[in-house]
């Protein structure tokens, strides 16, 4: 854990060793703004404490002295099974909403995705994807998830509401869009090897990924105006 003198606030985050976690990490290694607590499932330099978040009981115990949480611990391949989705995404979910309110840790920051209303772009794709497409689909939508994944994300965007409503937690759902370890919108680089330049599926997925695209500057600070933010509940997407 490095700690920046003067900082105020400590922040536990969950998924710490994945992309967007070492993202923040390094981001507040530069610029001090917050203390935090990394934790994974295995040892490394993103790792402060290592615990499994279906454990609810090392969930609880590693959110003592903190301030609040940056939950991104999750199963991310869309396509992932049911028992792997249900361990990680909905008991591990419910575990860290759980354990702040034990722990009294007010503010919880959920990772959530944009495949919580994925049908909404299968039905629309790739016209959608278009800088001048006017179809506007935002916090107010009807859930339309377009794969189990999707439906965890949901969840817990739905666990959330109710710990805020029934247990006082503060809590911001963000639907974070694509952020890539080298930052760039042209990511991942197989994408666009020339011998692709005429697949139809390949040339879709080129403009899904700079349609969805998210800077690692602006996803760092989307997540600190998450946490920054006086409201009690918000969905939005990034």
């Amino acid at each position: 854990m490095d700690a920046n003198e003067g900082q105020q606030r400590t922040v536990l985050i969950t998924g710490s060793d994945g992309r967007i976690g070492q993202i923040l990490i390094d981001a507040w290694r530069e610029s001090g703004r917050y203390k935090w607590v990394g934790l994974a499932r295995k040892e490394g330099p993103y790792a402060d404490i290592v615990a499994d978040i279906t454990d609810l009981d090392a969930v609880e115990a590693s959110m003592q002295g903190v301030d609040a949480v940056v939950h991104l611990a999750a199963t991310a391949p869309v396509e992932s099974p049911w028992p792997i989705v249900r361990d990680s995404n909905l008991i591990g979910t419910y575990n860290v909403y759980e354990a702040a309110r034990r722990a009294g840790v007010e503010h919880v920051v959920f990772a959530s995705s944009n495949h919580a209303v994925g049908t909404f772009e299968m039905q629309h794709a790739p016209d959608l994807y278009d800088l001048d497409d006017d179809r506007v689909i935002d916090h107010t939508v009807v859930i339309q998830p377009d794969s189990l994944y999707g439906v965890s994300k949901a969840y817990g965007e739905a666990m959330g509401r109710y710990y805020v409503d029934h247990h006082g937690l503060k809590v911001a759902c963000l639907r974070i869009g694509s952020m890539t370890g080298d930052d760039t919108p042209y990511a991942p680089g197989n994408l666009w090897k020339p011998e692709h330049d005429d697949d139809p599926a390949i040339l879709k997925q080129r403009r899904r990924y700079r349609a969805t695209w998210l800077s690692n500057r602006d996803g760092v600070h989307l997540i600190e105006c998450a946490l920054e933010t006086p409201k009690r509940w918000f969905l939005c997407y990034g």
